[in-house]
């Protein structure tokens, strides 16, 4: 790992950060506000690095920034930095091998979890306001768990990603970090376009079968907030929602990332001579034998939860489960076997919005065994609006 000189006390920022502020719009709803974005976002006369030295030594300065970076400065916020990633995004664990690894400040000997690891740490420690992240496989809302944040995922395309370096496009979504609730659901209403589905919440539905796959204390402690929220909320059903068939789905999710992965980032990979991090070279090589074949096999596979998941999810309805299986890792893990199991239990949680394309949002209810812990309530598609002012009004009862 290379040594960077650090500007911040978290470690939070890419060594090619802002060297001044992009100053916001003087008036706005978001005057006054500071934000951070994940590096791979484009940005106006600057390079973006997608969290790899010689993917920003080899990058050309953009012609234009971003929309959804245009529309927040517009809104009055000004953007202070650019924060770390894990490398070309294919980790949830919040480490680069280039970078570093940045502090969790709520659990300072535990990761950030990622991908938008940097934009996660930097909201934590009050070096920015909010940030604007992305998540394919749980990059927000993972870091969102782990650091005590909100961190909205929307319904896929609602939020533009015009000018973010695409992973896996049928998966990619932009994301939102904030601490503060109200904050949190006035950017990502600013944020969002496209159809909209109003519902008020009416019914909810606890994934039991996910929870029950979850470690003990963090299960627990999703349990005791539901139940001292009761009185406020909608009654909760437990149900079965993917039963032993969980595998398979966080199976065919991670195929069809690796295959939209031959088409985005492996082609610079490629033709150029990157080094990669531990963990990351292995799962750009596994990425690289996925065939069309296998492909198909998944898309087929993800057709068929996504029908199941919307038949359930009709307006007015929320699926409840802990956001993350576990507390975060140590800090310092090697990148191995329990990096493997733990980015495995992890994608059980999360695939379930990526391949309905559904949106999801992570809320912080506490601690458990030292560590922040989310909960996590995915809507139905277009609900977006929905759900943000459902999270949003639990602030008031944790």
């Amino acid at each position: 790992m290379i040594d960077v000189p650090l500007d911040d006390p978290v470690h939070a920022l890419v060594p090619h950060t802002l060297a001044e502020p992009i100053l916001g719009a003087e008036d706005g709803p978001l005057a006054g506000r500071t934000f951070m974005v994940k590096d791979l976002f484009s940005i106006e006369g600057r390079k973006t690095g997608n969290g790899n030295p010689e993917s920003y030594a080899a990058a050309m300065p953009a012609q234009a920034t971003a929309p959804a970076i245009g529309t927040l400065l517009g809104a009055g916020a000004s953007l202070t930095g650019i924060t770390i990633c894990d490398e070309f995004f294919y980790s949830v664990l919040g480490s680069n091998a280039h970078y570093g690894q940045p502090a969790n400040p709520r659990a300072r000997s535990f990761v950030t979890g990622g991908s938008s690891c940097g934009a996660a740490a930097a909201v934590a420690a009050q070096m920015c306001d909010f940030a604007l992240g992305s998540d394919t496989g749980g990059s927000i809302r993972v870091p969102a768990s782990f650091c005590g944040l909100y961190g909205f995922r929307p319904t896929h395309g609602r939020i533009d990603m015009t000018g973010a370096t695409p992973m896996a496009p049928s998966f990619d979504t932009a994301g939102v970090l904030a601490a503060n609730a109200e904050l949190f659901r006035t950017v990502c209403g600013l944020l969002l376009q496209g159809e909209e589905r109003i519902a008020p919440v009416d019914r909810l539905i606890l994934a039991q079968d996910i929870v029950a796959a979850c470690e003990p204390s963090l299960a627990q402690l999703v349990l005791q907030t539901l139940e001292t929220m009761a009185p406020a909320i909608p009654d909760i059903e437990p149900a079965e929602i993917a039963g032993d068939a969980i595998v398979a789905w966080r199976t065919a999710f991670a195929t069809i990332q690796g295959f939209e992965v031959q088409s985005t980032l492996l082609p610079f990979i490629q033709a150029h001579p990157v080094s990669l991090g531990p963990g990351i070279k292995e799962r750009f090589e596994i990425a690289s034998g996925v065939t069309p074949d296998d492909a198909e096999a998944a898309r087929s596979v993800r057709q068929a939860v996504a029908s199941h998941l919307k038949s359930i999810l009709q307006p007015g309805t929320l699926i409840v489960l802990p956001t993350t299986p576990t507390t975060p890792p140590e800090r310092g893990i090697p990148d191995g076997p329990a990096v493997a199991n733990y980015r495995t239990r992890t994608l059980q949680n999360t695939c379930l919005a990526g391949l309905a394309g559904l949106p999801q949002i992570s809320v912080p209810i506490g601690e458990a065994d030292g560590c922040p812990v989310g909960l996590s309530l995915i809507a139905w598609e277009g609900g977006d609006e929905s759900l943000l002012d459902f999270a949003v009004g639990l602030s008031d009862l944790l």
